[in-house]
């Protein structure tokens, strides 16, 4: 008990209960620059620029660039006017002024009259006049005329406060000595009421027909016909105790108020305080610097350490938890003009369309689930079971497991039905009040998602699919149970019921349940929601009003009965889950008006009101061009007008921008390139395309933009050329020719000499080959000559070898009739040796020999010649011996010849080779047949 006392003490005392419009919060991180924003100003491409303790700092709305100050110091001021940024820094000021690449470029005004700074003069301010321009510090006024280039200048010994333009007039403030204004370069006092003298002035506003006069501690004033009187209104308890550093009056009458150490306040016209908001409240810091209203009526507050922005027109609202107090929120519901919030930590109750605190409700500890409102009774859902809430004390009807939902009893208007972690069952109402009743036996699984159909229920669990379970009549038991296997289970799906339908949305699309056989129809035309925008949770809610809400990536998703027939019509609001922090898989909106939603987020939750959503349409711009060659560094180019880049130059990069700063409402952009593609690209939020390697051409590149449902007012586009290489440009392509022509004269002439020295060639083969035609018949009768010579030496050799062979048998028929004739005549017969004599004569007759050397010469010219040359011992017995063997003829053959026996002719042969002095491994008659 002791517990939750101290625990409601502790939430109780917890200030969180304002809704508040949307803040952007840009960290010194993520502009990267100094942590001071000193003045902002807005140009008319709808760019912000701060005066940042490193200088200029410039954001598109996509991009965040600084240009450091031209003196590295702390840059003071900024002011747009026209198509210069002025700004006022240590000892020196100037203007900066955009060129054609995109880039700011900063021209130097203070060089000109640098004798007239008072050294360590800072210009805290810039105002502008007609023509005029004002820088002021704290010592001087230099007044710039823009059309003369020339200066006024005005000082002050006390030192000035600030400088103020107010209806067409210019005012000042110098410590300790009143209020001033500046008239044909002069300057003329006002008031010297103590107010002025005395209290530090913040800023000056118009106020019917006299002034309004923001002072830093003391409140409002007015000043009218010279009398300065006290503005009385309802917030002066709020900033009595407040230091006012900056103040601007905003486009409605009402008046945004920033200070050191407490935030910032909003005040409407009349003087009531609207807003509050500190750091424990959403912003970055508590200390503002400066403060400025853009084009869209945004409030821009340069902080002490980072810049927010608030979207002060937005259709959102959010209370967003930092402290940990509410944590995440689950349900909500207005009940009876309280607005119930149930979260992770607990339930809390506030009055709504109050500024008061959230408070806790004892006793609810712990984990909500839902919140639930029947027959004028507000009903609790929890981790601990079910509760009633009723002027704000909750009260425990159920304390079984925790309760998941509530729904109605399709025939008994006393009973609920309760979805629990364990199954299904039944509350009644009885005159004692709502009583836990019983559990539907049979079914004990998780029914966190179900719809009643009669005695049917329709059950989906995340891990297990869809159930089907019949009950008996009176609700206590489970009589039959079908497990679907389609649809088939998926992570973060939902059933819900509108108009009496049975939904259930997966990954796998959308399916409606046909009450007739009981299955679940794909709705294709439906399910495409999750094919155009990525899916995330399939958690489907109904609200009071028809509608049936769900969320995807980029936008919450509702449908809408339609008027005309019943098809479902899908509705968006382009926010994306990025932005809404919400729990996937537990998202909850709840109907808190006719055109009011809550949505919980982790950390705490946002309304919106879907009548006042509107985009406005935007021009989208392209902010920078950079071309780059193969691996160098790339350079910036003229964003206007037609551009060629060289071949080596091939790779671009566009960065593009819609200057639109809603918190929930990003740009998406879409581009296409005509001369290599036709088709628009997807739509995307990335803010650049980069090209790489385009061949030559030409180019129109075209890019546009969609900020919520609207598409930008025009498309931005940027015609350019990549030049051909030098090898292909039109005067390479002449050369090409010249050197072409050149080369076929060359090459024509260079044939003709080739053919000429080929025709000459030709002939002179020719006469060759003629001449070789001729030497070939010389040679082909030489070797029919030959031929000839050869036959008649042959048959010269035969003649001769016949000859010899008739010799050698005549010798031997001689030798055998003269050996017969010894035999016969041995008895001294006179006539036979006669004969014998005459046969002597015959085989020795040396005409014989003649005769065959004859013919031997014939056959073979010269051979006695070459061999008795070459060997002049040889007698002619062995030049006759050689021209046997010539003829290779055997010693047997030869000795009849010679009429010798033949042993005689081998001793006849081995002094032959004696005489020739032949070498022992060559043969006589080898070396005798080739001579």
């Amino acid at each position: 008990m002791k517990k939750n006392i101290l625990f409601f003490i502790l939430f109780a005392i917890t200030a969180l209960g304002q809704d508040l419009p949307p803040i952007n919060k840009f960290s010194s991180g993520t502009y990267n620059a100094g942590n001071q924003n000193w003045m902002i100003s807005q140009d008319g491409n709808n760019y912000l620029y701060f005066a940042n303790n490193e200088g200029l700092l410039e954001f598109n709305g996509s991009a965040w660039t600084l240009y450091p100050t031209p003196n590295e110091t702390i840059m003071r001021s900024v002011k747009v006017i026209g198509d210069k940024i002025y700004t006022g820094c240590y000892m020196e000021f100037g203007y900066w002024k955009r060129q054609a690449n995109g880039l700011l470029k900063y021209y130097s005004l203070a060089k000109s009259i640098k004798n007239k700074i008072i050294d360590d003069e800072q210009f805290w301010n810039i105002a502008q006049y007609d023509h005029w321009v004002i820088f002021q510090s704290l010592s001087q006024i230099f007044i710039y005329d823009c059309a003369s280039g020339k200066f006024n200048i005005i000082s002050s010994d006390t030192g000035m406060n600030k400088v103020f333009a107010v209806n067409n007039t210019i005012l000042y403030q110098t410590f300790s000595s009143g209020l001033f204004e500046i008239e044909n370069g002069k300057s003329k006092i006002i008031s010297n009421a103590p107010l002025f003298a005395n209290s530090k002035i913040v800023n000056i506003f118009s106020k019917d027909d006299g002034l309004l006069i923001q002072t830093q501690y003391e409140g409002f004033f007015e000043l009218k016909n010279n009398i300065v009187t006290k503005w009385n209104i309802e917030a002066d308890i709020e900033l009595s105790s407040t230091s006012i550093y900056s103040s601007q009056m905003l486009s409605d009458g009402s008046f945004a108020l920033g200070t050191v150490s407490n935030g910032i306040f909003i005040l409407s016209p009349q003087g009531r305080l609207k807003y509050h908001i500190t750091q424990n409240r959403g912003l970055s810091n508590n200390t503002a610097l400066s403060l400025f209203e853009d084009a869209d009526k945004n409030l821009w507050i340069g902080l002490d350490n980072g810049i927010n922005c608030i979207n002060m027109q937005s259709a959102v609202h959010s209370l967003v938890d930092d402290t940990g107090f509410l944590g995440t929120v689950y349900a909500s519901i207005l009940y009876e003009g309280t607005l119930y919030v149930g979260t992770n930590q607990g339930l809390f109750s506030k009055p709504y369309g109050t500024d008061a605190d959230f408070k806790f409700i004892p006793g609810t500890k712990g984990q909500v689930w839902s919140l639930y409102h029947y027959d004028s009774t507000l009903f609790c859902g929890h981790d601990y079971g079910t509760y009633i809430i009723k002027n704000n004390t909750a009260t425990q009807i159920y304390t079984g497991i925790g309760t998941w939902k509530f729904e109605r009893h399709p025939y008994n208007s006393n009973q609920l039905i309760q979805g629990n972690y364990l199954g299904l069952s039944i509350i009644e109402k009885t005159p004692a009040g709502w009583k836990f009743k019983n559990r539907i036996e049979g079914f004990d699984y998780s029914s966190r998602f179900f719809a009643v159909n009669g005695n049917n229920f329709y059950i989906s669990h995340e891990y297990k699919g869809i159930f089907r379970v019949t009950v008996n009549n009176t609700f206590t038991k489970a009589t039959k149970f079908f497990a679907y296997k389609n649809p088939k289970k998926g992570k973060n799906a939902s059933l819900s019921t509108l108009n009496g339908e049975v939904f259930y949305a997966s990954k796998d699309g959308i399916f409606k349940l046909n009450t007739k056989n009981n299955e679940f129809i794909k709705q294709d035309k439906l399910s495409k929601i999750f094919g155009n925008d990525e899916y995330t949770s399939g958690k489907l809610i109904p609200d009071n009003s028809g509608k049936l809400w769900f969320f995807t990536k980029n936008y919450i998703n509702y449908f809408s009965s339609g008027k005309l027939n019943s098809d479902l019509k899908h509705n968006i609001i382009p926010i994306p889950s990025s932005l809404t922090n919400s729990m996937l898989g537990y998202e909850n909106i709840t109907q808190i008006t006719a055109s009011t939603y809550l949505i919980g987020t982790t950390d705490g939750y946002y309304t919106i009101n879907i009548n006042d959503i509107s985009f406005k349409n935007y021009k989208v711009l392209i902010s920078n061009i950079t071309a780059n060659a193969l691996n160098q560094n790339p350079f910036n180019c003229a964003l206007s007008g037609d551009s060629n880049f060289k071949y080596s130059e091939n790779n671009l990069t566009f960065s593009y921008t819609v200057p639109e700063y809603s918190k929930y409402v990003n740009a998406d952009f879409h581009y296409k390139l005509e001369g290599m593609e036709d088709d628009w690209s997807d739509w995307s939020n990335k803010s650049f395309i980069n090209f790489k390697n385009l061949p030559p051409g030409d180019y129109t590149f075209k890019v546009r933009a969609k900020t919520g449902n609207s598409l930008s007012v025009n498309t931005a586009t940027y015609a350019f050329t990549i030049l051909k290489p030098w090898y292909a440009t039109t005067l390479a392509l002449i050369i090409y020719l010249i050197f072409a022509l050149i080369a076929a004269y060359m090459v024509n002439r260079a044939y003709k000499n080739y053919y000429s020295r080929q025709k000459e060639k030709l002939i002179e083969e020719n006469n060759r080959l003629l001449e070789i035609k001729e030497l070939e018949n010389e040679q082909e009768l030489m070797k029919v000559k030959n031929d000839q010579l050869q036959q008649e030496f042959e048959n010269k050799n035969r003649e001769l070898a016949v000859s010899t062979m008739n010799l050698i048998k005549k010798n031997e028929l001689l030798s055998l009739i003269k050996d017969d004739l010894k035999k016969t005549g041995e008895g001294g017969d006179k006539s036979l040796k006669s004969v014998i004599t005459t046969i002597n004569k015959n085989i020795n007759e040396d005409d014989t020999w003649d005769m065959f050397k004859e013919a031997f010469n014939n056959a073979d010219k010269d051979f006695l010649k070459k061999i008795k040359k070459a060997h002049p011992l040889l007698t002619p017995n062995d030049l006759r011996l050689c021209a046997y063997l010539r003829l290779n003829l055997s010693s047997k053959e030869i000795a009849p010849l010679l009429n010798i026996s033949v042993r005689s002719v081998e001793i006849k042969r081995y002094r032959l080779r004696k005489k020739m002095d032949l070498p022992h491994e060559l043969g006589l008659v080898e070396y005798i047949l080739s001579v």
